[in-house]
């Protein structure tokens, strides 16, 4: 059995991420659908065209590294999906559909903060400069988009779902 080696683990994580936003490409127009406040329906749109950016930058970064564009199954991202679904589920039509529509779409975007801060840190280790470039990319805009996540959380459409 080969060594294992850091460059494995990096391409296995980068199937991982890979078939995560593409599975969030998927989830983010049901979750633009399902939610009741226009700003909290504008978010996962604009997430939606961020995430179609994310798809190709890891496209270019499996070009860097001489691999094909492949994704893995990722257990966590499919679970953090089901539990958007179950939101959905069961809060459709009470005002805290969209606070907890929000606190899913934040814990997609922790997770991807997550991916894509160590697969920078990797890549930089490795010596792949035009990877560190694309990954931190989107990493800069996964943080950008979970503090507009928080900020719409704190809105006042999303308040009054506590009362």
């Amino acid at each position: 059995m080969p060594e294992k080696t850091l460059d494995m683990l990096f391409h296995e994580t980068l199937k991982d991420i890979y078939y995560a936003e593409r599975q969030i490409l998927k989830a983010l127009p049901k979750m633009a659908r399902a939610a009741q406040s226009p700003d909290t329906k504008a978010a996962f749109e604009k997430h939606r065209d961020e995430t179609e950016g994310h798809v190709e930058r890891l496209q270019q970064v499996f070009e860097i590294i001489g691999k094909r564009a492949q994704g893995k199954t990722c257990e966590a991202i499919q679970g953090i999906i089901a539990e958007g679904e179950e939101v959905i589920e069961e809060f459709k039509g009470s005002a805290a559909l969209d606070a907890g529509l929000i606190s899913a779409a934040q814990a997609v975007e922790h997770y991807e903060i997550a991916r894509y801060g160590t697969l920078k840190t990797w890549a930089k280790q490795l010596g792949h400069d035009k990877a560190v470039v694309l990954l931190d990319q989107t990493l800069q805009e996964e943080g950008a988009t979970d503090k507009a996540l928080s900020k719409l959380a704190l809105s006042a459409a999303n308040i009054k779902a506590s009362a």
